[in-house]
């Protein structure tokens, strides 16, 4: 298995497809081919170990992902949002490296040793050069380390999680069928490509023949006009980004983008108010909810459109509260819930939630693999199974508050407060309680023109959940810390509200 042979695959079936286009420039499966095996040959005689991109989203990225599976080097794609000393750090960590960056970048790096750097208009010229490409030379050994992903460094440092090709072959060949998409299909990619989910968009619009359309720079009335311009049919968001096209038609009073069918949104919990009202605006798409660690080679469980459809239009309390789930296991993908002895759980019950597949990686760099023997990966993630086997994701362990011996769910009392009229965004954490040994602090941000009490906040949850749930500390902040993908960043809210 080599991810090279997803691409062979597609520039055979497809060569002459557009697969990647941004901002003008186009390349066809085939071009893409040869570009990655004239790039091959390009890292084989740096003398580099790994092939990094510090750069927005470009075809440099395809490029460079399938010519380090080619040349046999892993591919570390890095967050070009990081600050300067941040990213001198991840530098250290991939050197000797053939890094791709924008040309005002490559002037604060020069000169770095076991750094050999390339802009990325010349990297593209390198692709474009008219050489024939080599023959192909890939190795098909499964183990070899296909991928580099540093985790969003959220509760730490980053850690590097090292993705085989087999794992990413295996997914691939699992949730996507070759030579799907229909011609005039096309994806909107606006996820960074340091994030798994822009790794996996990347590799299932090549395998499937969807063309491919980068956003370099994220902002719903971006997004929202390439869709229209380019007739976009399929697309993934994170919850933050979802939130802001949501709000931007809603004061616009615009209509969302008539092609797209298909809106699959993941990286982060998503609020049940803001996907009702995107599947209101949104009429003619079908909506997909998909849940995956960096770790998993991307996604392990989805909530598919008639799931959505089924749990908006019931009755049922317990079906339409499968709205905020992530839906059920993928095919090949096995999911537990397992107490803190590791023994696995009934519907209903709290636990850690455990997954086993060809997809999982659960390795990282300098460290001891997390599968156990017997192929299980502890996610760290909290969750519950309901009866129908749906899965309801509850934020990571270490995020659980415990309160005089009591579990307490942040998602469940910020889902709660999050139904208030006047709550835009919420962020529940423990903090240290003399008595209780942790209490619950809730961060609030008001929607825009409207009022409430912390008094009346606290009510509102007392009605709706058990007093042990309601926050002792309600504060109300003007927005909450998210990263760029979306994801909460908790350690920074609890570290407001414990002053």
């Amino acid at each position: 298995m080599n991810l090279m042979m997803l691409l062979e695959m597609a520039a055979a079936g497809m060569g002459e497809r557009v697969a990647v286009q941004c901002e003008g420039e186009r390349w066809t499966h085939a071009e893409l081919f040869a570009g990655a095996g004239r790039l091959a040959e390009r890292i084989r005689a740096s003398g580099a170990e790994r092939v990094s991109v510090l750069d927005v989203s470009s075809p440099a990225v395809p490029l460079a992902l399938f010519a380090s599976a080619w040349a046999g080097k892993p591919f570390v794609p890095i967050n070009y949002r990081l600050t300067g000393a941040e990213v001198d750090a991840l530098i250290e960590r991939v050197t000797p490296v053939l890094l791709v960056t924008d040309r005002e970048r490559a002037k604060t790096l020069a000169g770095r040793s076991g750094v050999e750097l390339i802009v990325r208009e010349e990297f593209l010229a390198a692709a474009r050069a008219a050489t024939e490409p080599p023959e192909p030379t890939w190795s098909m050994e499964p183990e070899e380390v296909a991928i580099w992903l540093f985790t969003s460094g959220t509760t730490g440092a980053p850690k590097a999680a090292l993705l085989r090709h087999r794992h990413l072959v295996s997914y691939i060949l699992g949730s996507v069928e070759y030579m799907s998409a229909a011609e005039d299909d096309a994806a909107l990619v606006s996820v960074p490509p340091y994030h798994v989910a822009g790794m996996a968009a990347l590799l299932s619009s090549i395998y499937s023949g969807r063309r491919m359309v980068q956003l370099p720079a994220f902002s719903p009335e971006a997004w929202l006009a390439l869709a229209e311009q380019e007739r976009i049919s399929n697309a993934f968001v994170v919850p933050t980004m979802l939130a802001r096209v949501v709000e931007t038609l809603e004061a616009s009073g615009a209509k969302a983008p008539a092609t797209l069918r298909a809106l699959a949104y993941g990286g982060g919990k998503m609020p049940l108010p803001v996907i009702e009202r995107a599947m209101r605006l949104f009429e003619r798409t079908e909506f997909t909810n998909a849940y995956g660690l960096t770790e998993t080679s991307s996604t392990l469980c989805v909530l598919g459109p008639s799931d959505h459809r089924e749990a908006a239009a019931s009755d049922d309390t317990g079906v339409r509260r499968r709205l905020s789930s992530v839906g059920k296991p993928l095919p090949g993908v096995e999911l537990e819930i397992r107490d803190a002895e590791g023994k696995p759980v009934g519907p209903g019950e709290r636990g850690e939630i455990c997954v086993r597949g060809e997809q999982v990686s659960g390795e990282y760099l300098g460290r001891a693999s997390r599968v156990g023997p017997d192929g299980w990966f502890p996610t760290n993630d909290a969750g519950s199974l309901d009866e129908g086997g749906y899965l309801f994701v509850e934020g990571r362990i270490d995020d659980v508050i415990v309160r005089g011996g009591e579990n307490l769910s942040p998602g469940e009392i910020e889902d709660v407060l999050l139904e208030h009229p006047a709550v835009a965004d919420a962020a529940v954490v423990g903090v240290p309680d003399v008595e209780w040994g942790e209490g619950v602090a809730a961060a609030v941000v008001l929607k825009e023109g409207a009022s409430a009490s912390a008094a009346e906040l606290q009510d509102w949850v007392k009605r709706h959940l058990r007093s042990s749930r309601v926050p002792q500390l309600v504060r109300f902040e003007p927005e909450l810390p998210y990263n760029e993908t979306g994801k909460l960043l908790r350690r920074k809210v609890r570290e407001r509200l414990a002053v």
